[in-house]
């Protein structure tokens, strides 16, 4: 780390900030990219930190939570840089003389990989309490440089979310949302911009807590995550002084009815937030890069690498119905393709035949669902006889308003707002701040888990309670973040003392598609889609938004599909992780044979995956697109599945631009029977591919070849 006038640079190889003082000691952050780019390429900036406060509000009125006046007086103290083994930190202490609050600035990023990581923490060094509104968790006042060329040539990428339609990114112009001032205009900042915000429980409701901007001259792109397991977040990109900038926040006042008291000596922490660059790689390397940050700041877990098979009874096949007679079939036939997980999904619990929605909370499995001797026991031990490990689906956070637990546990146990139980859809949620809700759940994990040998839970979460839950003086926002953090600490003690748990995160298929939730637990539910058609799109974008091997997708044969269907729903999981249902037991041999192709396809490769990046050989895919491809490459191989709905044409140009004058060989690994024709382009790096029949889908595996080589 340099110092040269007023300015310091903090990075490592693959980025680097500088960071500019002012004369009267405010820093900003003048450039955020490569080392050695901050002369070519100058940026505008703002505060490190912004803060809105009671009393302390923005110099320019607007929509914008940028330009506050607390952010302008933060003055710079100190920073220190240190390293961690392969993380690099900057920690820079901020300072308002005029309140007393200060700031304090933590960045941080995985050596080699072009990802900033950055959450604020707020100290109240003054005699009188601050009651804060808002408070960003990253800001970066230098997307582009300071001409307007470049915020002309800017578009901005999101991603829609909802249930059954998974992350559907979009990209538009940046100007049909920060169009250009001209004329006589002596602040040419607007008072808008492009935000969005999410609210409730479910963090990716309606949208992922994720977006970015790209540069469609030069590749350049930025794409961020807010890594917040509530919906209380907020993203904002627009242009400050001829710039573009983007501000991520948690939750605040406006949107989340968040506001939080900092008392005299008393200190707030935000969720963190993250940053990932590209110089030239367009979307795709972004991506990559955040893929590999993603790896590199998650709990560590065995499943990461050994990428398990599992079959789950529901989607397509029990749908919340299971019993032992129902189950020992599938538990024969997922075996027999190759599962090494089976898991137990909703409705074991159940029994009553169509209570298991507002009678949950005790996690006691029906009798009648599972007569004799051992009930639930004899099914766990016949999944464990042949060979796969038991797992069982639970929603921890709800109680239905008919369970005993809505009696026995206290009031002070469950969202309040006023003073009065939260109900929503005949359910109650637990309040993880209180310690009655956390026993109970520890002693549910204890007993299925401790007692019973069950090796996987899936915990899934089906009701949106609103703003929050409040304790007196309290606002719902910050009711809600207090419980978001308790969760986290629940499941970080659940899986301290059971280290060799795998626990999928689910809610109605993808709602909590967050990566503070990924950060810790090890699969992500895509989504409840039952259309192998329309799941596609979601599987191809799910590399986005989750590692490959944390990025569960239903593969779901039923016997009336044809076999080209077979292939295509199995396929659909194959450069992610396979969840296994349908209706397995009942398909023709040569359909079912697909199904067991497609296993073992998946486990010659899956030992590849969790070194590989994602990219888009046709751009992320559009909702209806009729041709669709995702790739993973590592170093020494790419896989490839492409998808060819019905309504276009028999043949696509994939676009790879990482083997750009490379001799390579193009293998099909499924399905073998497949009548797929590839051709490889090595100078325009492009594969030109046929598939004859629609629906279909292929996997395949290209190596590059040495001259000479076969």
């Amino acid at each position: 780390m340099t110092k040269e006038r007023e300015t310091f640079r903090w990075g490592h190889e693959a980025l680097q900030f500088e960071i500019v003082l002012d004369d009267d000691g405010g820093p900003r952050l003048t450039h955020l990219g490569l080392p050695g780019e901050a002369q070519s390429i100058p940026g505008a900036s703002l505060p490190l930190v912004e803060v809105t406060a009671a009393g302390h509000g923005r110099g320019w009125s607007g929509n914008r939570l940028v330009d506050t006046a607390l952010g302008r007086r933060l003055r710079h103290r100190t920073h220190r840089a240190t390293r961690d083994g392969d993380w690099h930190t900057l920690t820079v202490h901020l300072h308002d003389p005029e309140t007393g609050l200060a700031a304090e600035v933590t960045y941080r990023s995985p050596n080699g990989i072009p990802v900033l990581r950055s959450e604020v923490t707020l100290r109240n060094e003054g005699q009188t309490t601050l009651h804060v509104e808002s408070v960003s968790s990253l800001v970066i006042g230098c997307l582009t440089a300071q001409v307007p060329a470049a915020v002309d040539a800017a578009d901005l990428l999101w991603a829609e979310n909802d249930w059954l339609a998974e992350c559907r990114w979009r990209r538009q112009p940046m100007r049909l949302t920060t169009p250009a001032h001209g004329g006589r205009v002596s602040n040419a900042n607007g008072r808008a911009g492009f935000v969005l915000n999410g609210q409730g429980t479910w963090s990716s409701c309606g949208h992922l807590p994720m977006g970015g901007l790209t540069d469609r001259r030069t590749g350049r792109t930025w794409v961020w995550q807010i890594e917040h397991n509530g919906g209380g977040w907020r993203w904002e990109c627009g242009e400050h002084d001829r710039a573009a900038y983007t501000a991520l926040f948690g939750p605040t006042d406006t949107h989340h009815g968040w506001r939080h008291a900092l008392e005299p000596g008393a200190a707030f922490r935000t969720v963190p937030a993250a940053l990932s660059f590209s110089a030239d790689g367009g979307p795709d390397e972004a991506f990559a890069a955040l893929t590999r940050y993603r790896r590199a700041q998650r709990r560590p877990h065995a499943d990461h690498q050994r990428l398990p098979v599992i079959f789950n009874d529901y989607m397509n096949c029990l749908m919340g119905d299971p019993t032992t007679e129902k189950l020992l079939p599938h538990i024969d036939a997922a075996a027999d393709a190759g599962a090494e997980y089976f898991v137990i999904d909703a409705g074991w619990y159940d029994g009553e035949n169509g209570g298991w929605w507002d009678t949950v909370g005790a996690w006691e499995p029906a009798a009648s669902r599972f007569p004799g001797a051992r009930g639930i026991h004899e099914v766990l031990e016949r999944i464990r006889e042949r060979g796969m490990v038991p797992g069982l689906w639970l929603e921890p956070e709800v109680i239905g308003v008919r369970s005993p637990l809505a009696k026995s546990l206290p009031d002070e146990a469950f969202f309040r707002r006023d003073g009065v139980r939260v109900t929503e859809a005949g359910r109650h949620h637990l309040d993880l701040r209180h310690p009655a809700a956390r026993a109970h759940l520890d002693q549910v994990v204890d007993r299925l888990v401790g007692e019973w040998g069950v090796g996987y839970l899936k915990l899934d979460h089906n009701i949106d309670p609103g703003s929050g839950s409040t304790h007196p003086g309290e606002t719902p926002g910050a009711g809600l973040l207090g419980h978001n953090r308790a969760h986290l600490d629940w499941l970080d003690g659940v899986l301290d003392r059971y280290p060799h748990l795998v626990v999928e995160n689910c809610s109605s298929g993808g709602m909590r598609w967050d990566d503070a939730l990924l950060s810790r637990m090890q699969l992500q539910s895509t989504s409840d889609q039952q259309n192998l058609h329309h799941y596609a799109p979601i599987a191809a974008s799910a590399p986005t938004a989750v590692t490959p091997e944390q990025g569960a997708v239903w593969a779901y044969p039923q016997p009336e599909d044809s076999l080209d269907e077979v292939a295509f729903t199995m396929a659909n999981a194959l450069l992610g992780r396979i969840h296994l249902s349908g209706r397995i037991p009942e398909l023709e041999p040569e359909a079912r044979a697909l199904v067991h192709e497609a296993v073992a396809a998946y486990k010659a490769i899956r030992a590849d995956l969790p070194q590989a990046v994602p990219s888009w050989p046709l751009g992320l895919p559009a909702w209806d697109d009729p041709w669709i491809a995702l790739a993973l490459r590592t170093p020494a191989t790419t896989y490839l599945t492409a998808w060819r709905r019905p309504g276009t044409d028999a043949t696509a140009t994939l676009h790879l631009p990482h083997l750009r004058d490379t001799a390579a060989r193009v293998d099909l690994l499924y399905p073998s029977a497949s009548r797929a024709v590839p051709a490889w382009m090595p100078g325009t790096a492009e594969l030109s591919l046929t598939l004859p029949t629609a629906p279909s889908a292929v996997l395949l595996r290209i190596t590059p070849t040495a001259p000479g080589s076969p």
